[in-house]
């Protein structure tokens, strides 16, 4: 066979299983997500604008005096007051004030609303960094796969 009829491993290794030609299917097919509208999985656009509307959100909280810190000798504080909104917000309504503003909200996988020990986990996680920053083909982050949630549209 020549190279132009099958793809050389390092094709495969650098461009991942799709650039083999291996039909993954998208991304939450294998939860029995839509392809796309609601209730399909949200893109990373999405999230991490919801994500960056958050800290925006809590960092002028913590500016403008309302939580009467001075962030500039604990520079966990910041860190403290996202993971309070989000356990407030996502525990009480399924999504944050930036998840709202871009069409996403925080399900279980049955398609309900994550149970309050499920957003517990999953923010505990995501103020960590690491485990969001690492996804599966479902665009699950390992603090979405740990907490058994999914990111979906509205």
């Amino acid at each position: 066979m020549n190279s132009r009829q099958q793809p050389r491993w390092t094709q495969t290794w650098l461009g991942g299983v799709r650039s083999a030609g291996v039909d993954l299917g998208y991304p939450g097919e294998r939860l029995g997500l839509p392809q796309e509208g609601s209730g399909s999985v949200a893109g990373f656009g999405r999230r991490i604008g919801a994500l960056v509307i958050d800290w925006l959100i809590c960092t002028w909280a913590i500016t403008q005096g309302l939580l009467r810190i001075n962030p500039a000798h604990q520079s966990w504080v910041p860190v403290v007051v996202l993971a309070a909104e989000y356990l407030l917000l996502a525990g009480a309504m399924g999504m944050t004030f930036g998840m709202r503003l871009t069409g996403i909200r925080i399900a279980s996988l049955n398609g309900g609303r994550a149970p309050f020990p499920s957003i517990l986990v999953r923010t505990v996680l995501l103020c960590l960094a690491v485990p969001a920053l690492v996804w599966d083909r479902d665009q699950r982050g390992l603090h979405d796969r740990a907490a058994g949630t999914v990111v979906v549209r509205m």
